[in-house]
């Protein structure tokens, strides 16, 4: 499936249906005065969080979400049927942007969530409402309001808990693949992996993980160089990052190109947990290895673990230090405006 993370919604919600005027004629009820019932409400917009979908790309092909307008009041006091409301179900990690006032409206992020994202008008009063002593016979009756209408931006930022970030062709798809059931695109080539991929970690019957691998970084991803802020901002959502370094290209330079692209995309990035996956341990000399871990642990402050995603060497202590470190941070803040 095509992953697409961005896509532009015009959402119109129903007009509610017009208050009737009417009155009542029984042969056993001569004096039965007015009865005309109340338009019913047009339908919502409201977006729910499907669980099943890990894209936006059904928007590309279905860009207008409109509901159907209220039924009119009708006589004998019968109120008009209310129109359906209409459910847009959407990824995990939907932010809603209001395209007009840049505000959001909706951070979607749990299974069930759900918001209205345009409210269905309100149906007009009939003029059974408004009878009185010294009125008998009142020919007024409300009109159904308009319901809401918006073009709305929406984008998908990842729900994962761990976020593996890295130059390209750190080996981050290996890591993933070894540590989890996902299978991206493993090649010896940088930009193999184009789209965010998830995977879940199964450490017991009771205990798992979400880990998320992220696009590869170049210097002024920022920016929007190579594949850019497009994909800077499923980091966003996670509770902490894994670096994951190439030992045989010089990993110290590695560590601050990556942690300077996070930190200049949004510094507050910069102080979730993370630790570091020095990859590809396999093909260096043993005295190599111990030297890098030291520089590392010295420059970046973190925990570090030598590892050969390929050779599946050296993963359980950092599965099992990743699950410590995620069981003590929060989730992250949701977003706003």
């Amino acid at each position: 499936m095509r992953f697409v993370d961005e896509a532009r919604v015009f959402v119109r919600a129903g007009k509610g249906g017009d208050g009737a005027i009417a009155f009542l004629r029984e042969k056993y009820r001569p004096f039965g005065g007015p009865a005309g019932g109340d338009g019913g409400r047009g339908g919502s917009v409201i977006f729910k969080v499907d669980e099943g979908l890990s894209t936006l790309l059904d928007f590309k092909y279905s860009p207008r979400q409109i509901a159907r307008d209220g039924a009119p009041g009708r006589g004998k006091d019968q109120y008009g049927k209310a129109a359906n409301d209409v459910i847009v179900r959407v990824p995990p990690g939907t932010i809603v942007t209001d395209e007009d006032s840049g505000n959001v409206i909706a951070d979607l992020v749990m299974p069930g969530d759900s918001a209205v994202i345009a409210q269905g008008g309100e149906g007009g009063r009939g003029n059974m409402h408004f009878a009185s002593s010294t009125r008998r016979s009142p020919r007024i009756a409300t009109p159904g309001t308009a319901g809401e209408s918006r073009w709305v931006r929406l984008e998908l930022r990842l729900v994962a808990e761990a976020g593996l970030v890295g130059l390209p062709n750190a080996g981050k798809s290996t890591l993933l693949r070894a540590l989890s059931a996902a299978r991206p695109k493993v090649a010896p080539y940088p930009f193999t992996t184009i789209a965010p991929n998830i995977g879940r970690v199964i450490i017991s019957d009771e205990e798992s993980f979400t880990l998320a691998d992220i696009p590869g970084l170049i210097e002024g991803a920022h920016l929007g160089h190579g594949l850019g802020i497009r994909f800077l901002r499923h980091i966003a959502r996670t509770r902490m990052l894994v670096y994951v370094l190439d030992v045989m290209e010089k990993p110290d330079v590695a560590f601050k190109t990556v942690r300077g692209e996070i930190e200049a995309f949004d510094p507050a990035l910069t102080a979730r947990p993370a630790i570091v996956a020095l990859n590809k341990v396999d093909l260096a000399a043993s005295a190599e290895v111990t030297k890098t871990v030291r520089k590392l642990r010295k420059l970046g402050g973190c925990e570090v673990f030598p590892i050969s995603a390929d050779k599946h060497l050296g993963l359980a202590p950092m599965i099992s230090a990743i699950s410590k470190m995620l069981n003590q941070v929060e989730q992250p803040a949701a977003c706003h405006s």
